[in-house]
């Protein structure tokens, strides 16, 4: 078995001292217990100072990587070891807004399917899938990156709960209903349930119209509303085309209704379909 590569230790000679006693450690505890090998390495960097943390944190990834065999098990719980290590690294949901965020974080690790036969590797390692982040149900990926063993990938099903405070209906909502400060209450719901982000605030909901039938103590998200209707299809409505000082003003007929903000296509009299966004006084204002 290769051991465990470390690019600090050829950099500064006390931390390739402070890696190897780490490593040395680990590697006793894995003698007289191999079940738990994979905990070793990462329960260790928690005890350190802030400083080295995150050194250490990157050396228990690759010793992990590189110590673990390939039985399901210990797949299963290298894969654990990872995803609890990224989000606490901050990488859940794959957005910075949300890390400054106060939610509380749930990890719910699957399992790899028991059919499974996976030629040997010494050398696993965990990533995340492209196009894939650490947010609802996901899923990591497990590969053999072993020189001259058989390359094998398999993936391990991940279910990421985000905890916070939100707003959930109270009663049913009828598509176009404009919802009031009586419509909701909050509560503590998970963020990640939905692709949609949740509304934090009041004012991101009161006032708005259901975008579609909603059910009551469904969580309210940015998907479910819209704003309120200043104008409805086939209206006439005033156009407002700008450009480098100055403004024309037409009118014609809206082709759908629209509220404050809403992209809307507007019929002209002659014939012409222009698309514009409405503003707060309820005209269409386009460019040329």
């Amino acid at each position: 078995m290769e051991t465990c590569p470390n690019p600090e230790s050829a950099k500064k000679a006390p931390l390739a001292a402070f890696f190897q006693g780490l490593k040395s450690l680990c590697l006793l505890t894995v003698a007289a217990t191999p079940t738990v090998h994979v905990n070793c390495f990462f329960m260790l960097p928690s005890l350190l100072p802030l400083p080295l943390r995150r050194l250490a944190w990157l050396a228990a990834l690759g010793c992990a990587s590189a110590s673990a065999q390939n039985s399901l098990p210990e797949l299963n719980a290298l894969g654990s070891q990872w995803v609890q290590s990224a989000i606490g690294q901050g990488g859940a949901g794959g957005d910075e807004a949300l890390q400054s965020l106060p939610l509380r974080m749930e990890v719910h690790v699957g399992k790899l399917d028991a059919r499974l036969q996976l030629a040997p590797c010494n050398q696993v390692e965990p990533y995340l899938p492209a196009g894939s982040k650490l947010w609802g149900r996901t899923r990591i990926g497990l590969r053999c990156i072993e020189p001259g063993a058989r390359p094998w990938n398999v993936f391990l099903p991940v279910t990421v709960q985000a905890w916070g405070m939100g707003w959930v209906l109270n009663t049913n909502v009828n598509a176009g209903e404009t919802l009031d400060a009586s419509s909701a209450s909050q509560a503590e719901v998970d963020w990640a349930a939905d692709t949609s982000p949740v509304i934090a605030l009041p004012e991101g909901w009161v006032g708005q119209t259901a975008a579609r039938n909603l059910m009551a103590r469904q969580t309210l998200r940015q998907s479910m509303v819209r704003p309120a209707e200043v104008f409805a299809k086939g209206a006439t409505v005033k156009v407002l085309a700008k450009g480098a000082g100055f403004v024309v003003t037409s009118s014609g007929k809206a082709v759908n209704g629209a509220g404050v903000g809403e992209t809307v296509k507007v019929r002209m009299d002659n014939g012409r379909l222009v698309s514009g966004t409405v503003n707060a006084q309820g005209d269409v204002e386009t460019g040329m």
